[in-house]
C-alpha cells in the first residue's frame, strides 16, 4: 500500500547559514504572495533565536515536498487491523 505525505518547506538565511520550517497538512496552492508575507512575517517577528542570532531571518526558499511510502512488506499493519477485528 502507497501512503503520500505533503509538506510546505519554508528556507530562511540568518547570514549565510540556512535553517528551515517544515509544515505538515499545509494549505495546497498557496501563492507566492501569501507564503512570501508569512514568511516575511515569522522573519520580522523575531522570536526563533539562540545566543542572539536569529534562525529565520531571511526568506530564501519554499517548497511544497511530496512522499510517497510503498511498504514491500508491514506485519505490524496486519496485527493492528487483526487487533481491531477482535475489538468489535
Amino acid at each position: 500500500m502507497a501512503t503520500t505525505t505533503k509538506t510546505l518547506k519554508l528556507t530562511f538565511l540568518n547570514g549565510e547559514k540556512k535553517n528551515s520550517i517544515t509544515l505538515a497538512d499545509a494549505v495546497d496552492n498557496l501563492t507566492e504572495d501569501q507564503v512570501r508575507q508569512a514568511m516575511n512575517t515569522i522573519a520580522s517577528a523575531n522570536v526563533f533565536e539562540k545566543d542572539g542570532v536569529a534562525y529565520y531571518e531571511t526568506p530564501q526558499s519554499a517548497s511544497y515536498i511530496e512522499r510517497t511510502v510503498s511498504d514491500i512488506f508491514n506485519d505490524g499493519a496486519n496485527s493492528e487491523s487483526a487487533s481491531a477485528d477482535k475489538q468489535d
